[in-house]
């Protein structure tokens, strides 16, 4: 058998550890017959967690002796966990031993560290955390969601491009439809760094389809929303506790007098499907865009299906070879316009940059 995808898993990492990525693992392999898993960690933990899979050659153990809290700073991280299950996992993507890495542990220590191991592509200045949401047609996907609390309107550019291409490899769009959010639609509206976004996006051959609000992330009007880690993270969280609430709400509502559980026991079926298009467990995984590898980040909180759905989008993007497609989408959109105080667009002195020899670079 040939396995033409190799995973590496944080197994020490996220709020359960073992006790969720070992069964993830496991419940992925009996849906992907092509992909090796390395679980990295502790041996002595994961072992026995094994269970049927323990001779399974798809799935093997990587021995790292330390872990990150889910609360240690991102610098003491990097400075003093080298041999942390997350350090591990990202040296083996660095090595070419695996394709991909998946963690669910400390965000902030996943980001500084894969950043160190695996460095940035050529002219993408700082890696952007993405994931799908659900939408009234399909999902939308939003970057950044908390890598970037300050950006200029140069690296909210780079978002869009690098998103642009990862829609377009992973769901098949041609000319996703691309929106800068706001906090409103008209021109004048948005802070300096916006409104030069703005001015950017709309010189550039992507598909910029100009200003969108919260609301439009939601109704299916558009593919790829941009914005600062700050205020994606901020409208994440926001829409997570929303659909917390709804769930809540109905639980307390079909929990009532008998005719109304009665009425819930006739809605079943309906309410079945509403929580499974809507489950966040299905949208778990965000990808670190902009890094020479793969690197995908799983909810802290993760349980056992949430877990195995990051493995899958890591799966994914191996195989549409998204690092490789996005050096070649940011060496063509380099050349963009920079943006003087004034609002004035100019052109960059960069302009003969070839697109191969920034793709060499960036492969290397």
């Amino acid at each position: 058998m040939s396995l033409s995808h190799i995973i590496a898993l944080d197994a020490m990492g996220g709020d359960h550890g073992p006790e969720v990525v070992v069964p993830a693992a496991v419940d992925f392999l009996d849906k992907a017959q092509d992909t090796q898993l390395i679980l990295v960690g502790r041996e002595e933990r994961l072992r026995p967690l094994l269970g049927k899979k323990a001779g399974d050659p798809r799935l093997r153990l990587h021995p790292a002796s330390q872990e990150v809290g889910m609360d240690e700073l991102p610098s003491k991280a990097l400075r003093n966990k080298k041999d942390s299950s997350m350090r591990v996992a990202l040296d083996l993507v660095k090595q070419g031993q695996a394709h991909a890495c998946v963690s669910a542990g400390n965000t902030g220590a996943l980001m500084a560290t894969a950043r160190f191991v695996l460095k940035t592509l050529p002219h993408v200045d700082r890696p952007a955390i993405m994931t799908a949401v659900p939408a009234m047609t399909g999902r939308t996907h939003m970057l950044d969601l908390g890598a970037n609390i300050d950006c200029t309107a140069e690296h909210l550019f780079q978002f869009a491009v690098m998103g642009n291409e990862l829609v377009r490899a992973v769901d098949g769009m041609q000319r996703p439809r691309v929106g800068l959010l706001n906090i409103g639609a008209e021109e004048i509206k948005g802070n300096e760094q916006v409104r030069q976004a703005h001015e950017l996006l709309s010189k550039s051959t992507l598909n910029y389809v100009g200003y969108v609000e919260g609301d439009d992330i939601y109704l299916g009007d558009v593919d790829v929303v941009v914005c600062d880690g700050f205020v994606g993270n901020i409208a994440l969280k926001t829409s997570e506790g929303v659909a917390r609430l709804l769930a809540h709400r109905l639980k307390a509502q079909f929990n009532g007098h008998l005719l109304k559980r009665l009425s819930g026991l006739i809605a079943l079926p309906v309410l079945k499907a509403f929580r499974r298009e809507v489950d966040p467990r299905r949208y778990n995984g965000a990808s670190l865009l902009g890094l020479r590898g793969i690197v995908v980040k799983s909810h802290g909180g993760a349980d056992v299906l949430a877990f195995e759905n990051a493995i899958h989008i890591a799966r994914e993007e191996i195989q549409s070879n998204i690092p490789e497609r996005i050096a070649h989408e940011v060496a063509a959109h380099f050349v963009v316009p920079s943006v003087s105080p004034e609002g004035d667009v100019a052109d960059s002195q960069d302009a003969g940059a070839p697109v191969a020899e920034m793709q060499a670079q960036a492969l290397a």
